[in-house]
């Protein structure tokens, strides 16, 4: 049940965007144990001076983040195993690698975890953390 917020510059195609989108998925339901049907993302472009990052801080093996930099916020309804979430990280990039084409350093995810409920899928219902797919 996570929900995802992807940040990026503007500039990019919509082929890009859902390369992006369905890499993100599909690195969530091999690694994370999401759900096949469990796809809620925001994907927002922002002007050069809307999305600040430091090119250099904490970056691997002193490669600088490029202007294809990605930051990927991740809000899940339950907390994972650091084996889990280490398995995902590296299934994204894996994946992100192949299409939309993104290098590792350019790709930044922070994962945050709530309780259930804090969750209303629809009709202003308590998520009760029972999946029901019809």
């Amino acid at each position: 049940m996570p929900m995802s917020r992807v940040s990026l510059l503007k500039g990019k195609s919509p082929a890009y965007l859902q390369a992006l989108s369905d890499a993100l998925h599909q690195a969530l339901v091999d690694a994370y144990g999401v759900p096949l049907k469990d796809r809620f993302q925001l994907i927002q472009q922002h002007e050069a001076n809307e999305l600040v990052f430091d090119r250099d801080y904490l970056s691997h093996q002193g490669k600088p983040r490029s202007d294809d930099f990605v930051l990927i916020q991740i809000t899940a309804g339950r907390q994972r195993s650091s084996a889990t979430k280490a398995a995902f990280y590296r299934k994204l990039i894996e994946l992100l690698a192949k299409s939309p084409g993104l290098r590792a350093e350019d790709v930044m995810v922070i994962i945050n975890t709530t309780a259930v409920e804090d969750w209303s899928f629809s009709s202003g219902l308590m998520y009760d953390g029972v999946a029901r797919y019809e």
